[in-house]
């Protein structure tokens, strides 16, 4: 993703209010329309891949398994692996919402 060396305040008041519409969003279908409008097919599947692959890494599938399961590559599986341990926190977030909800 292209940084612009404009002002950080800048930047976090951007993701904030990209953050603040989301959170708006009332439905999975809404979420979806706002993410199809926002990015480009080849982002959305790259998201999409990288989604695919933590509910299976939380079950501590193997790397390689989770290739063979979801042909997504062993190098972003290790990617998100490494944001799921020691990232922000939103994917463990997201996950406990989904299990809330199939409860």
């Amino acid at each position: 993703m292209k940084r612009r060396s404009t002002d950080t305040d800048h930047s976090e008041d951007a993701l904030a209010d990209l953050a603040t519409a989301l959170a708006g969003l009332r439905t999975a279908e809404q979420v979806r329309a706002f993410l199809e409008d926002l990015c480009t097919p080849a982002e959305l599947e790259a998201m999409s891949d990288r989604w695919r692959v933590v509910p299976l890494l939380s079950e501590g599938v193997p790397y390689r398994e989770i290739h063979d399961r979801t042909q997504v590559s062993v190098t972003t599986i290790g990617r998100v692996a490494r944001v799921f341990e020691r990232g922000a926190g939103g994917y463990a977030a997201a996950l406990q919402r989904r299990a809330a909800r199939h409860r």
